[in-house]
């Protein structure tokens, strides 16, 4: 999302800086930065042929930027052409993944069905997901698409506990009792759906990142407590927080920073105790009823 002003040397460091530590999936969008994302990493790719084979490629389609305002499109016509377009772009003869970004209110799931399958019997899209979908949207899709739907990249992170609060809250009137996306987090693990939780370090809605932030010391606190245990750093824990869900989510990470790569990568290996998990998410500002 953020590597379209980074010199191709600094993404190639970036990708291998990935896979040493164990991180092999790279997620695109075709409108971040108006597809000159996806044609510098493209540039790196084809300049180190060694490097397509190692990564699993993801793009997202259907947010179009104008001059005025943004639009989303989920027409036949429209998802082929993006998806030609960020092939070319990205200098590769198919995606691993391809997910519908945020929805659209005049999809025609028949049209979506109808790209997809000429995208897959094309061998240009080998797996299909969807990005900020709930439930019912998903079945909607379903009706006609034949391919499963295996993915919803969906915000989750410390600071972004929507698809837990309202299940803590059953039964109660409090705000965070509220169901506001149809329950998405158990319908994905109930159909075998792989969450990816994006802005991981982001409170509010690219808001600013909540590590390290005088607006939340006693998270912090909390967070640095549990970083000392694990001799890890901040990033970590609150990427082993979200990996603790039993939902076995993804996170992407977000970051062009290699450091940051190493750092965060290592939350994968902690395992954090339920009381811990707790203890932050109480900590964050969340209350237990």
């Amino acid at each position: 999302m953020r590597i379209a002003d980074m010199s191709d040397e600094a993404v190639e460091r970036l990708i291998r800086t990935d896979l040493e530590n164990g991180v092999t999936f790279f997620d695109h969008a075709d409108c971040y930065n108006n597809g000159a994302c996806e044609a510098k990493f493209g540039k790196v790719l084809a300049a180190h042929p060694d490097l397509r084979d190692k990564i699993t490629l993801q793009t997202k389609c259907g947010i179009v930027h104008g001059p005025e305002y943004t639009i989303y499109n989920f027409s036949k016509d429209h998802l082929l052409e993006t998806v030609n377009a960020s092939l070319k772009r990205l200098q590769t003869d198919h995606l691993d993944y391809l997910l519908l970004h945020r929805p659209d209110a005049l999809m025609e799931p028949e049209e979506v069905a109808e790209a997809f399958d000429t995208l897959h019997q094309q061998g240009k899209v080998l797996h299909f997901g969807v990005s900020n979908q709930n439930p019912m949207q998903m079945e909607l899709l379903k009706k006609t698409v034949r391919q499963p739907l295996e993915v919803n990249q969906l915000q989750f992170s410390i600071m972004a506990t929507g698809m837990v609060d309202a299940g803590i809250n059953v039964n109660m009137t409090v705000d965070a009792s509220n169901v506001r996306d149809g329950s998405i987090l158990d319908y994905c693990r109930l159909n075998g759906v792989t969450i990816q939780a994006w802005s991981p370090f982001q409170y509010g809605f690219f808001e600013g990142v909540f590590l390290n932030n005088p607006k939340f010391p006693e998270l912090n606190k909390k967070i640095d407590e549990i970083a000392r245990k694990y001799d890890v750093t901040n990033n970590a824990v609150a990427v082993a927080w979200i990996l603790r869900h039993p939902a076995e989510m993804q996170v992407i990470l977000g970051t062009t920073n290699p450091d940051r790569v190493k750092a965060s990568a290592k939350g994968a290996d902690i395992h954090l105790t339920r009381e811990e998990w707790y203890e932050i998410y109480m900590a964050a500002g969340n209350k237990l009823p």
